[in-house]
């Protein structure tokens, strides 16, 4: 037996020990550049690049004011996670509740009892900011809207975001409803990993219940989408309180930035506070893609797991960002697995961190995972198993 524990000592410092080139997520706010006067018809703005968490501008970034349908960002988060973890299903079919049916705004005009896919569900929140689509689709995950508010305001405190509550799953007006550019553009982050998101968030125009007599044309609410070439998402809002908002997404390349603006008088004001901001990314700013989402980065082999080798991968993409002309040559990227690992896991467990360098500055940590459920070994394969090592030793 003490051969074998060697052997699992041996195996554990190589997994460890390894070190490849990476990065990780960064919300860093010493470069921002405090004299840009970026955004000037909004209360508050942000700029950042995705991959990264790179700050490269922000107006007012933390004050707290109402984000009207820029809620459903959030929303469409804890809807992805559900469709990412099996919760959910595109094809499922789902009947409408009459409270669903009445929530008035922005809506897609369900009727109490009709019956309609989560996928064109999905179409109805991400293009039409509808609030009955919204509504159904949070009772369906979460048993009612107000435990599903609850699962936001749960995730809020999991993404560490000190100025945000939500008191509904539409931006609808209530008290104590309330959020900032920054925290919008950290859930727009975090939803922007279910890279699948823009697929729908990207649709100009398409149509539900198509050649019935209800036939219901979308139009996204976002023109951004049809009129700024890259972006494809995420959210406007407006509300009289709140004025005009929007959470928008734009990638040229490899770069993906995200931008948000609150409290504009007018749509054109708001958009074209947005479109400076990504002006400015776009033309001062370049980034390295390193991994893709899902990306293996390494592996390890774990003697008590069912199947004892694991594929470790990046929780997203990995990219650096930099000023256009600035070398990338000094780049230094390294693997941490964590010490202990308790099995079982699940896909989608943190088992690691990715960090990226630049002659000793950190530039990011991304969360590296299993890429599948990994169960116990059994105790006849775990015998087995040490038997097998014993074996090769002698």
């Amino acid at each position: 037996m003490k051969k074998c524990a060697l052997i699992v000592s041996i195996i554990f410092l190589m997994v460890f020990t390894t070190s490849i080139p990476v990065f990780a997520e960064e919300e860093n706010n010493e470069n921002a550049d405090d004299t840009l006067s970026l955004a000037p018809n909004s209360k508050s703005a942000i700029l950042i690049e995705r991959d990264t968490g790179k700050l490269l501008f922000d107006k007012n970034a933390h004050e707290q004011l109402p984000p009207a349908s820029m809620t459903k960002v959030m929303t469409l988060l804890l809807i992805m996670e559900a469709l990412d973890q099996g919760d959910l299903e595109y094809d499922e079919v789902i009947r409408v509740s009459e409270r669903a049916a009445s929530m008035g705004g922005s809506q897609i005009f369900l009727e109490a009892g009709e019956e309609m896919s989560v996928e064109e569900l999905l179409k109805g929140v991400a293009v039409a900011s509808g609030n009955d689509a919204s509504v159904a689709l949070a009772e369906r995950i979460a048993g009612s809207e107000d435990a599903f508010v609850e699962q936001m305001n749960e995730k809020v405190k999991e993404l560490d975001l000190e100025n945000t509550h939500f008191q509904n799953t539409t931006g609808l007006p209530a008290d104590d409803h309330y959020s900032t550019a920054h925290d919008m553009a950290i859930i727009a982050k975090e939803l922007l990993k279910y890279e699948t998101i823009t697929d729908y968030t990207s649709i100009y125009e398409d149509y539900l219940r198509k050649g019935e007599e209800n036939e219901f044309w979308l139009v996204n609410t976002n023109k951004l989408v049809r009129f700024y070439n890259g972006v494809d998402g995420l959210k406007t809002g407006f509300t009289n309180d709140a004025k005009y908002c929007l959470t928008a997404t734009a990638k040229k390349d490899d770069m993906r930035v995200v931008a948000v603006v609150l409290g504009a008088e007018t749509p054109k004001e708001r958009n074209a506070d947005v479109t400076q901001m990504l002006d400015y990314a776009f033309n001062q700013f370049d980034t390295k893609k390193l991994f893709d989402k899902d990306q293996t980065i390494t592996n390890m082999e774990l003697l008590k797991a069912e199947n004892k080798d694991i594929n470790i991968v990046a929780s997203q993409s990995i990219s650096t960002i930099h000023p256009k002309g600035e070398s990338t040559e000094n780049l230094i990227t390294k693997v941490d697995l964590n010490e202990t690992i308790e099995l079982p896991l699940e896909k989608g467990d943190q088992v690691g961190t990715l960090t990226v360098e630049n002659e000793g500055e950190i530039l990011s940590k991304t969360p590296l995972v299993v890429d599948r459920d990994i169960e116990k070994a059994s105790y006849f394969t775990f015998l087995k198993r040490s038997l097998q090592e014993i074996a090769k030793s002698e």
